[in-house]
């Protein structure tokens, strides 16, 4: 019987596949931990998450530039939003 620690698994996974869904999933909860309180409930805020166009990117969701390696993009708009920069 094959048993791997995560820490094993991870140093095999040749392409960090893994390690890199895990990045997602982390900073993807962090973004809609964020805008939670804004729409009232987890299911609003991960419906902004996956479906709502962010202004200055191209119709990209929150969504699409996590996946692309984009969250600190995405916190920095959140952040530009709360300042008043963005309407």
């Amino acid at each position: 019987m094959w048993l791997v620690s995560p820490a094993e698994w991870e140093k095999h996974d040749r392409y960090g596949r893994f390690a890199r869904m895990r990045d997602e999933t982390r900073r993807e909860l962090e973004i809609i931990n964020t805008v939670e309180p804004r729409f009232g409930s987890a299911r609003l805020a991960r419906n902004w998450y996956e479906s709502e166009p962010l202004a200055g990117f191209a119709g990209a969701t929150a969504m699409q530039l996590v996946r692309a390696g984009r969250a600190d993009e995405v916190l920095g708009y959140i952040e530009a939003v709360d300042a008043g920069v963005h309407a």
